[in-house]
């Protein structure tokens, strides 16, 4: 199989998965009081999933009189956003309008599947296979969800609440090699649920990622600048 294809499999795959958690988003949607067509243009405008949860979850619990909090809270969660912006540009270049449209697929999935390829072109194509694929995967489903709502019941009842933390999961699993990676991952997932009961959906996200990012900055637990210079230059002198 080649480099091209492998990556066409994984982006595929997280597509699936990802696209699946659209009936339960559909779902959830006209139960809290939207319109078949609400929720649906909701999915093509707004397009994270996040965000889109945090929404309807808001209006779900306080109604029409919540709906400041509900926009406050899925624009809260979709500051991460911005942060994949900064991560993705380089790898997106071209002109504007290329960046522009770049802009409305990069979500969680589409940025972990570029950065988790080490060829340039290839991360192009995770980013982009993984991005539109969803896209038109997730509204699709979210039209499903929200015209088969009643009759599907509980999602959770489905599974489908797992899909999108399971395709993940898949991807931050061979990422996991160092020591330091390792440490990331359980640190920001302990401050992410520490969290969740005390502050407004979006914030535990955003200060798990302060442990990322504190990690990264200082690098602590991995190897020192010097000794991965070396290695590099000893790799390239033996090729």
């Amino acid at each position: 199989m080649t480099a091209e294809r492998e990556v066409w499999r994984e982006a595929l795959g997280v597509v699936l998965a990802t696209s699946a958690y659209g009936i339960s988003f559909g779902a959830l949607a006209v139960a809290s009081g939207l319109d078949v067509w609400q929720t649906c243009v909701l999915s093509l405008l707004m397009f994270t999933g996040g965000s889109q949860f945090a929404f309807v979850g808001v209006l779900t619990a306080g109604g029409v009189a919540a709906l400041p909090s509900a926009i406050a809270s899925a624009a809260l969660l979709g500051v991460r956003n911005v942060a994949y912006g900064m991560r993705m540009s380089p790898i997106i270049g071209g002109e504007a309008v290329r960046r522009a449209a770049a802009a409305h697929f990069t979500i969680d999935e589409s940025t972990a599947v570029a950065i988790s390829q080490s060829d340039p072109r290839l991360r192009q194509v995770g980013f982009w296979v993984t991005g539109i694929g969803i896209f038109v995967g997730w509204n699709i489903t979210t039209l499903v969800g929200a015209l088969v709502g009643d009759v599907l019941g509980d999602p959770k009842a489905w599974g489908l609440d797992a899909a999108a933390a399971a395709a993940f999961l898949a991807l931050l699993w061979p990422r996991l090699r160092q020591r330091q990676a390792v440490v990331v991952g359980i640190a920001a997932a302990v401050v992410a649920a520490a969290f969740t009961p005390m502050l407004m959906p979006g914030l535990p996200v955003l200060v798990a990622a302060v442990v990322a990012i504190a990690v990264g900055w200082f690098n602590w637990m991995g190897r020192p600048a010097a000794s991965v210079e070396s290695t590099d230059a000893g790799s390239e002198g033996t090729a």
